[in-house]
């Protein structure tokens, strides 16, 4: 047929194109030009849109997807090749081996620097102490990072050099705990996501002397996890948790081509963040609001996490007498919080793992919306690890969204035998990631990895929402709050993009959206969903720019 528009500059044809567009599901073929989608159809039509200019991707009957929105990934944060890698560490031992063997390896470092310890390595419940790590680590120095990097654990010279003591347990990177008989700090640190993470805490932690906060390792995780969520075919990156101070590393991966995927970064609002800082937050997200990079949203804490026992629960953990947990703020003074950020026009992300927690978080969203009205907030709780079933029609009601991420629920990381399961116990499982009740109620479901606490990669997420199972297979637990594949796949789509605002320009393959998409080596919507991980992003495209292909 002859052709009545300019051609385009890239089409993509032969394919199997998922949309996740309900007015038009599915698609053989696309056109792109000038970064946005002109047009989907029929391969047979593709040559009209089809000039000598036009670069064209065949994918051979592959599936292609809506590029992923993960929507909590701390791609800043990241995992650092220069510490002590404890993953898969799953003894005292085999921890003590491995921090051994890096400091024989590095006998001049100034710290020892470990991450991704587990809490269950243990055994028994109890957390680590100082004496736990003397024995391999001396008179260095030493920091150990949790998996979910909420707590840290010091041996006796680092709780020295920081200056911890039974009269000084409050530090600006976290609040150290004591041994309840003696009083004495026992080298374990809770609040490192709080405090830690935030703009003081880095800054007193590289005032000791700790590399891991400086801001070349930063830029260098930062850098790293790009280039991995790039790979995994995750073309908007939402980091949810950063002070003002870290836009100079995005601005800088920007300058150095390192922004392939797009960026929506919160600001951290701790306790004490002042309407001058809200003005400041306020300018940086006038600052950056392209396409390329967005700021805005604010992250905030209720609570924090169950293996600790710091999440905030309706009735007391398994074995701790009265203990709940705690909120980090009063619930009435919480609500008048979020209804003051709600009346600026702020979107919250609010960290709640309990039940209590999410309660909190609710409550308080109903009362901002009874005070300044209802508005389209999309105010987000994060993780909802643990809900009661009374509150989960709650989240469609008020405009709640649920941001979740479906392979913290697997056995082998929450599950029977796992901290999270026995501090929970059997009687309250059945309120353990209910993904399925949240989505049959019409709640929002916004998926993401919440990198480096699990693994990045959406096609792990995708088997862990589907199956409730093992990474390697196994036995399911609490199978009941599975979803299917096209469910799974929405939430890490457009579920994530409408989370953020963003769902008028992603989340779905539609005429006028970015052409950002990704062609996968297998069809996840058609095959056993034990052969889902594995399957890989062959190719990858943001703005209608090949910016990834797969190499075997």
């Amino acid at each position: 047929m002859p052709r009545t528009t300019p051609p385009a500059d890239l089409v993509l044809t032969h394919a199997r194109i998922h949309t996740v567009d309900p007015d038009l599901p599915e698609a053989e073929a696309l056109a792109v030009r000038d970064g946005r989608i002109v047009w989907l159809g029929a391969a047979a039509e593709v040559d009209a849109w089809t000039g000598p200019d036009t670069e064209v991707v065949d994918a051979e009957g592959r599936l292609v997807l809506p590029g992923f929105v993960d929507a909590h990934n701390h791609v800043r944060l990241g995992s650092d090749d220069a510490c002590v890698q404890l993953a898969g560490a799953r003894t005292l031992d085999e921890i003590h081996a491995r921090i051994r063997d890096w400091h024989a390896a590095h006998p001049d470092a100034a710290w020892i620097e470990a991450e991704a310890f587990d809490y269950s390595a243990l055994g028994g419940g109890r957390m680590p102490t100082a004496a736990d790590l003397d024995p391999v680590t001396g008179d260095t120095p030493a920091i150990v990072l949790s998996y979910d990097v909420h707590t840290a654990w010091l041996n006796t010279a680092a709780l020295r050099r920081c200056g911890i003591t039974r009269d000084r347990t409050s530090v600006p990177f976290g609040e150290a705990v004591t041994h309840p008989e003696t009083g004495e700090p026992t080298g374990f640190v809770r609040d490192f996501a709080v405090k830690g993470l935030s703009r003081e805490g880095h800054r007193a932690l590289r005032e000791l002397g700790v590399p891991w906060a400086s801001p070349d390792r930063q830029y260098g995780r930062l850098a790293r996890s790009l280039d991995d969520a790039i790979g995994y075919g995750i073309t908007t990156v939402v980091e949810p948790q950063n002070s003002l101070d870290d836009l100079a590393l995005f601005e800088r991966a920007r300058a150095e081509g390192r922004l392939r995927s797009r960026i929506v970064a919160a600001l951290f609002h701790p306790r004490g963040t002042t309407d001058a800082d809200l003005d400041e937050f306020a300018a940086a997200a006038h600052r950056h609001a392209d396409d390329r990079l967005r700021v805005g949203p604010l992250k905030l804490y209720i609570d924090d996490v169950v293996e600790p026992r710091t999440a905030a629960l309706l009735e007391p953990y398994v074995g701790c007498g009265h203990h709940r947990g705690e909120t980090f703020y009063p619930p009435e003074e919480f609500a008048e919080l979020l209804t003051r950020l709600d009346a600026r026009g702020f979107q919250c992300f609010v960290h709640a793992t309990g039940d209590r927690g999410i309660r909190t978080v609710l409550h308080a969203v109903e009362h901002a919306r009874t005070v300044n009205g209802p508005r389209d907030a999309r105010h987000q709780i994060v993780h909802v690890e643990c809900l009661d079933p009374a509150d989960t029609p709650r989240f469609a009601e008020l405009g709640v969204v649920a941001c979740m991420q479906p392979r913290h629920a697997a056995p082998e990381i929450a599950g029977p035998g796992q901290d999270w399961a026995e501090n929970i116990g059997p009687d309250r499982w059945h309120k353990a990631w209910p993904l399925r009740s949240l989505h049959t109620a019409g709640a929002v479901l916004a998926f993401s990895s919440d990198w480096n606490v699990a693994e990045m990669d959406p096609m792990i997420g995708i088997y862990s929402a589907v199956t409730r199972r093992p990474l390697g297979g196994g036995e399911p637990w609490t199978e009941k709050e599975a979803v299917d594949v096209e469910t799974a796949v929405e939430a890490y789509t457009r579920g994530s993009a409408y989370a953020n605002f963003l769902e008028d320009e992603r989340g779905s393959l539609t005429v006028g959206k970015l052409a950002d998409f990704v062609v996968l080596s297998r069809d996840i919507l058609r095959i056993p969903a034990e052969e889902i991980p594995g399957t890989v992003a062959e190719t990858v495209v943001v703005g209608g720019e090949i910016v990834h292909r797969h190499r075997a």
